[in-house]
């Protein structure tokens, strides 16, 4: 049995809403945009924003990426991308520098990324005031004069407690001087990459029903006090067991039994480009 989509499975006239409501973004960036999030044929929670927005600017000439915290091959990945090629009939690839179009969830690619290539991000929860103040309205208020005071009261109490700012992944940023954003649960090793990206940053959550983007060559900074930095994720001393890359972000592995510790490159498409031309140096 043979079905025939529309390209890119959902509508014409929804992709055009999602394209001005991407704009819009694009405008004024770090705003939330609303918008109205459609049914797919995945559950809203595994990646709906991230995917209508792919489903609404891709075109027949796009290269798709589509990873997973760094991943390519993982479930959410693989199933992703397969959706999106069998709708869009668009060429998939697994090398960073090849694509067009890349959709990721958790993770920026370890490879700087160019003017020509959009990155699109799966985002769970959009709002950063949410940790601070449960009301939906309070909160587009606060937006909207930039009242921010609750954050940093926050970030205060968490120094007064634990010595330092615990908030981990999807650590929030202030964009373009204007915006408090959340940046996705990306960790905080790659908050760095958003400042002055040179490639158009497009952010969706399709449960809540929310757009907003980061042009290219916007400035993006964390929050942070003058006594207490921000800072990055410290792998200082270790190194990836496949590539032995050291500048990378890593996970770490514990072996059953054993319970040595090994550390792996989240990026695996970065990984496997470095130990290949290693591979190839040494052959030469």
């Amino acid at each position: 049995m043979s079905f025939e989509y529309n390209f890119g499975f959902i509508d014409e006239n929804a992709k055009r809403e999602i394209r001005r409501k991407t704009l819009k973004a694009v405008a004024l960036p770090g705003y939330q945009v609303p918008f109205g999030s459609r049914e797919l044929p995945i559950a809203r929670g595994w990646g709906t924003g991230g995917l209508q927005i792919t489903l609404a600017i891709i075109g027949k000439d796009d290269i798709l990426k589509v990873i997973d915290q760094g991943s390519d091959d993982s479930v959410n990945a693989v199933n992703i991308k397969k959706f999106i090629q069998k709708v869009t009939g668009v060429q998939t690839v697994i090398d960073t520098a090849k694509a067009t179009l890349l959709q990721t969830r958790h993770r920026i690619p370890e490879e700087k990324l160019t003017e020509e290539q959009i990155l699109v991000f799966q985002v769970p929860l959009p709002e950063p005031l949410r940790i601070v103040e449960a009301s939906e309205k309070e909160t587009r208020r606060m937006h909207a004069e930039a009242d921010y005071s609750a954050m940093w009261l926050y970030l205060y109490e968490s120094i007064v407690k634990f010595g330092e700012i615990t908030l981990g992944a999807g650590y929030p940023v202030m964009v373009n001087g204007r915006y408090l954003m959340s940046p996705s649960p990306i960790p905080r090793f790659d908050i760095p990459k958003l400042n002055m990206s040179e490639n158009l940053l497009i952010f969706c959550a399709g449960r809540e029903r929310r757009i907003y983007a980061i042009p290219p060559y916007t400035s993006v900074e964390p929050i942070e006090f003058e006594d207490h930095r921000f800072r990055v994720e410290d792998f200082k001393g270790q190194k990836c067991e496949e590539c032995g890359s050291a500048g990378t972000y890593l996970n770490e592995m514990v072996e059953t039994g054993s319970g040595e510790r090994k550390y792996f490159c989240s990026d695996t498409s970065y990984c496997k480009k470095v130990k290949e031309g290693k591979k190839n140096e040494t052959a030469s």
